[in-house]
């Protein structure tokens, strides 16, 4: 994809904090962190988002999260990690990637949810096992 953010820093075309680099995969820091190491790991090939990618470039994904957890526990004393993946709405850029997010006691980092328009879990379960 000509216009895509990632695959422009995956080219060297813009420039990225890169911490880690293989033929498969780039892992570089967030330019908009929610923490100190907020992290995202991309496949160097473009794959839209998770429908996409092969199952063995997840397991590579896999490998690299859990020796940079180890890493940043020890340089950087995470307590902690959160990982996600957006899929359609919420993904604001097209190419697949995945947010290492350290966390640290005391982060301030809320999930948080909506309670007056979340329905009774009951319900949910209901709506996706029928």
């Amino acid at each position: 994809m000509n216009d895509c953010l990632f695959c422009k820093i995956i080219k060297k075309e813009i420039p990225g904090e890169i911490i880690y680099e293989d033929d498969y995969l780039l892992v570089f820091l967030d330019i908009n962190p929610t923490t100190n190491g907020d992290t995202l790991i991309i496949p160097k090939k473009h794959y839209k988002d998770f429908l996409e990618i092969p199952a063995e470039l997840l397991i590579k994904i896999q490998e690299i999260i859990k020796i940079l957890y180890k890493e940043y526990q020890q340089k950087l004393n995470c307590a902690g990690l959160t990982l996600t993946t957006n899929l359609d709405y919420g993904q604001e850029i097209k190419h697949f990637h995945l947010h290492f997010i350290p966390r640290y006691e005391n982060d301030e980092v809320k999930h948080l949810s909506n309670k007056d328009i979340l329905e009774d879990i009951k319900i949910i379960k209901e709506k996706i096992t029928n």
